[in-house]
Formats: structure tokens, C-alpha cells, sequence
């Protein structure tokens, strides 16, 4: 198949459908690339090179399945901190002023209240098409309602429950200065979820997407609380956000959760 771009206008768009395919399927290598957009490999390298020269994505080895075999292990690309940036982000900075302005005169409480209130607001937007499917399907149809919402979201199954990915986070680099937005979110997840859930990876961490694992079983009614991405509460004393569900927040690699 050969490259029909030409030109830098043409490039762009080519380079724009890379980065919004690597947002919905996360990290992949240039070989699945070229196939979901119809591009020689020759074509996708030559844009992928571009875009890492840009800095817009980064690379990493893939993680063998089973035993590994010669030659070069396969390499996936995955958008850097820049490459999020350029997904619907805009008015980080005037957010970000926003909350440190909110911090510096009402503390944190108040930032967390805010948190509260934004993700009550994406709960109130996405519970309807939750509430209507079985619980079985809930995870599917939330991960549905977030893709609408810009989060960018899909699930994968696993032998201990189903896991919701989020590829992009609209509000990324203010979650990094301000974790109660996670925390307020991954609550409303489990609310929406009628279940405990763990969020396993964040993007605003560091992590390639943000992760959340909702485990197989009957839902769980105790209490909730979260964990500061990549530490750990003092002792005795953990933040309680709800009476719906317990969610903990660990870090994990790029490469993704181990379960």
C-alpha cells in the first residue's frame, strides 16, 4: 500500500490520526499501526520517525508473551507527555492558576470539594446510559459514555474481573499538581459501578493510560478510600471520600498493570 500523503498539510493529518489512534488503543507497535490506518510500513515509520523527532511520542520494548526468541525484541509507541497535550487540554494553565489560587486561600479542603464536584458532574452525565444495561455490561457502556465525555476509554476482560482503560485525560498535567481530580473520579467510577474498584495506573503519574481494575464478584459496600499515587497513607489515617466502595491507587509501569 503506499503512501498517499503528500505535502505538510496532508502529513499532519496523517500525523494527527496516529496520535488519536495511539490515544484509543495505547502504546503499539508500527506493524498495527500501519494496518489500522492503511499505511506501508514504510509510510508509518517515516511519520512515527517525524513524530519522534518532534517529541510527541517516545518508544519502549515490548514485553514478550511467552518465551523470547532472537533477534530484537518489537518496539511500541506511545505518546509523551507533549503528544497528550495536543488531545482536547485546553486551558490547562488557566485551570491550574485557578486550583493553586483556590489551595493558597482555602487549602486543599476546598480543592478537594471542587474535585468532588467535577466528578459528580461527569457522573451525572454518563449514569443513565450505566444505569440502563445489566451489571455485567456496565463496565462497557461507562467506558462507552466516557469515550463521549473525551476520556477516550475501553475495557479489556481478565480472569479476575474487567479492567477500564482511559487512553487520554483531558486533565492531565492539572491532575499532576492536583490528585484529588483522581481521586474524586476513580470514586465516581466505583458509584456509577455499584462496586469496589482499584485504580491501578494513572496517566497524570506517569503511567500510559489510566487504568481501573473493577474485580469479579458481587458489589461491596464499605468504605472508601484512596491512596496517594505512589506512596501510602500514614498510618491510620486514610483519606475516606465515600460509603460506596474502597479504592486504592498504586503505581504500576508504562507497560501497564500486573493483576
Amino acid at each position: 500500500m503506499p503512501d498517499t500523503s503528500s505535502g505538510t498539510a496532508a502529513d499532519g493529518r496523517t500525523r494527527d490520526r496516529v496520535a488519536r489512534l495511539l490515544l484509543e488503543v495505547g502504546p503499539s507497535t508500527a506493524v498495527t499501526l500501519a494496518a489500522r490506518l492503511g499505511l506501508s510500513p514504510a509510510a508509518i515509520r517515516r511519520h512515527l520517525d517525524a513524530m519522534l523527532a518532534e517529541g510527541a511520542i517516545m518508544t519502549r520494548s515490548a514485553r514478550p508473551a511467552g518465551p523470547r526468541g532472537r533477534g530484537r525484541p518489537a518496539r511500541l509507541y506511545q505518546l509523551t507527555a507533549a503528544g497528550h497535550a495536543a488531545g482536547p487540554t485546553a486551558y490547562e494553565d488557566l485551570a491550574t492558576s485557578a486550583l493553586s489560587f483556590l489551595a493558597d486561600v482555602g487549602g486543599h479542603d476546598v480543592v478537594a470539594e471542587f474535585a468532588e464536584a467535577r466528578a459528580a458532574d461527569l457522573e451525572r452525565r454518563v449514569k443513565d446510559a450505566v444505569a440502563e444495561v445489566e451489571p455485567a455490561d456496565r463496565p462497557a457502556a461507562l467506558a462507552a459514555a466516557m469515550s463521549a465525555a473525551g476520556y477516550t476509554a475501553s475495557t479489556s476482560q481478565l480472569p479476575t474481573g474487567v479492567q477500564i482503560c482511559q487512553h487520554h485525560c483531558p486533565v492531565q498535567h492539572v491532575a499532576e499538581r492536583f490528585p484529588e481530580l483522581c481521586g474524586a473520579e476513580t470514586a465516581a467510577l466505583a458509584r456509577l459501578l455499584d462496586s469496589h474498584v482499584q485504580r491501578l495506573a494513572t496517566i497524570a503519574h506517569g503511567d500510559g493510560v489510566c487504568t481501573t481494575h473493577v474485580p469479579l464478584g458481587d458489589p461491596v459496600h464499605a468504605d472508601t478510600h484512596v491512596l496517594p499515587a505512589g506512596g501510602s497513607p500514614s498510618a491510620g489515617s486514610p483519606t475516606s471520600i465515600s460509603p460506596v466502595s474502597r479504592t486504592l491507587t498504586t503505581s504500576t509501569s508504562a507497560e501497564g498493570p500486573a493483576i
